[in-house]
């Protein structure tokens, strides 16, 4: 009988996979029919149809069973002979019914399987899109790699993730070396590097920040640098030099006239210097003294800016006891501010003007009458001695050396009595250190004869009112900032000597 209309020939085994599945036909709605085509030699139904015959069985061989073709084209053997021919119920049996091939979707083979019977048909899953058990393995086998081999994959995977972390590590040490040296060159060369590339902190006040009011002395034949350093010193301009420095970087060249003048606190150099040229702000008739400031250095400028001779004033202080004054002179009983007189006013009523605020001071700070001598005293050390934010600290200092006898050794004092108080350095000659007079505690233990200078309310504040604390030793290790290390043993004050003398060596034209 004729193959049935519409039936498509087998699949060629050899065939690769890829052109298995171009070469399916689109999947039709067809129902199985029967096959009357003679039988295939050798095929058990020709050996049935020659068993009806009453013929002999041919010898059987191996065949290639079309339905069960492995995935990747190779044919499957059967697995045993074919079985001893069996009577055939009339009609098609169930060898004749051939089963149109469906299109098998790769992801809904399951994994591989062993190769059925020859014989036995496969029944069909209840979920037609996954069958059970796929001939030759599934189309899986092309895609997942066995058990072992999946291991061998991820082998590498963990070698690069441990050459990663290496990679990690070698980045951060770098990173880490170049923070480390960028870190000691800041510490080393900080203040040149910030000056270089202007991340440093401005010297000078920036425009619109003035206000307040400020009193500059200048005495006669000031030049740049002492009116630099006045200006500062009055709370006018940022930092000592950025006025001087100002000058000589515009080539400035100006002659500063003796007065005091009346400025703001917080002025651009450039504004300072405009209103110093400004004549207006010249106070007439009034006189001035620097907190810090000496009976020697203070009476020039005051006999200048009053207009009257100088040695009225020098006879005016000869006699502490015409203005109430218990001591050898009066020697920090001139407080410093800036007075404003009448213009028939004298030498004495000047003094006798400047000891009287000197008392109002003392009063305010809570000062007895018979403590005053040794306040100020005290007062006039902490005055050359420290900044106003240290004042109490030094005071305890003071106080806590007083108290086990300790010589003060305070630089100020040798200089004072030595006559080099003003000389604009802070370490002592060892002619001024080794000079026995009455106010050299270098040599001698405990106060001074008299006080050195003219200390201000805080100083004399600090002095009545010391700081809790057990230091004994203290020294400024930054001259330009006021920067003071305090110390309660001797060799952390070492310490901060060395730190000082770091300082003078980086910056050799500081008055070190």
């Amino acid at each position: 009988m004729s193959e049935r209309d519409g039936a498509s020939s087998a699949p060629d085994a050899n065939e690769p996979l890829g052109d298995l599945f171009a070469n399916l036909p689109e999947p039709t709605q067809q129902h199985p029919t029967p096959d009357y085509s003679a039988p295939a030699p050798g095929s058990r139904r020709a050996a049935r149809e020659a068993a009806r015959r009453g013929e002999a069985a041919p010898e059987t061989t191996p065949v290639v069973v079309p339905d069960a073709v492995d995935p990747i084209g190779a044919p499957v053997p059967a697995a045993e002979p074919a079985p001893a021919p069996v009577p055939e119920p009339v009609g098609p049996s169930a060898e004749d019914v051939r089963i149109e091939p469906t299109r098998i979707e790769p992801a809904a083979v399951a994994a591989p399987a062993s190769v059925a019977e020859p014989a036995s048909v496969a029944a069909p899953s209840a979920n037609p899109a996954r069958p059970e058990a796929p001939i030759g393995g599934g189309l899986d086998a092309l895609f997942v790699a066995p058990d072992d081999d999946r291991a061998l994959a991820r082998a590498p995977k963990k070698k690069r993730r441990r050459g990663c972390l290496i990679a990690l590590l070698i980045i951060l040490v770098i990173i880490g070396g170049i923070a480390a040296a960028g870190a000691w060159a800041m510490n080393t060369y900080g203040e040149q590097i910030n000056d270089i590339m202007g991340w440093g902190e401005p010297k000078d006040y920036e425009d619109g920040m003035a206000s307040g009011e400020a009193f500059v002395t200048i005495k006669d034949g000031d030049t740049g640098r002492p009116v630099s350093t006045a200006l500062f010193e009055a709370g006018v301009t940022k930092t000592e030099d950025v006025f001087y420095d100002y000058l000589i970087d515009e080539n400035i060249a100006v002659t500063f006239y003796p007065g005091v003048y009346r400025l703001q606190e917080k002025m651009t150099a450039a504004a300072a210097l405009e209103a110093l040229r400004n004549e207006d702000n010249k106070l007439e008739n009034t006189a001035s003294v620097s907190e810090g400031g000496t009976i020697e250095s203070s009476l020039p400028a005051m006999a200048e800016s009053l207009g009257l001779p100088v040695e009225d004033f020098e006879a005016a202080v000869a006699d502490p006891s015409a203005y109430g004054v218990d001591a050898p002179s009066l020697e920090g009983w001139l407080f410093p501010a800036v007075y404003t007189f009448d213009p028939e006013v004298t030498a004495t009523q000047v003094i006798q003007r400047m000891v009287d605020r000197t008392r109002e001071a003392l009063t305010e700070a809570g000062v007895p009458d018979a403590d005053a001598e040794r306040i100020l005293t005290i007062a006039s050390i902490i005055q050359r001695e420290g900044r106003t934010a240290d004042f109490a600290k030094v005071s305890r200092v003071i106080e806590n050396r007083l108290d086990i006898d300790m010589k003060l050794q305070m630089d100020s004092t040798a200089q004072y009595g030595y006559g080099s108080l003003h000389e604009g350095v802070v370490s002592s000659s060892a002619e001024a250190l080794e000079d026995d007079n009455d106010w050299n505690t270098y040599v001698r233990t405990g106060l001074p004869i008299t006080p050195i200078a003219s200390p201000s309310f805080a100083a004399i504040d600090a002095a009545m009112h010391p700081e809790d604390g057990k230091w004994l030793y203290f020294v400024t290790i930054d001259l330009s900032t006021g920067e003071t290390q305090f110390s309660e043993t001797y060799e952390e004050h070492q310490a901060g000597i060395e730190k000082w003398r770091e300082w003078c060596r980086a910056n050799p034209d500081a008055g070190c």
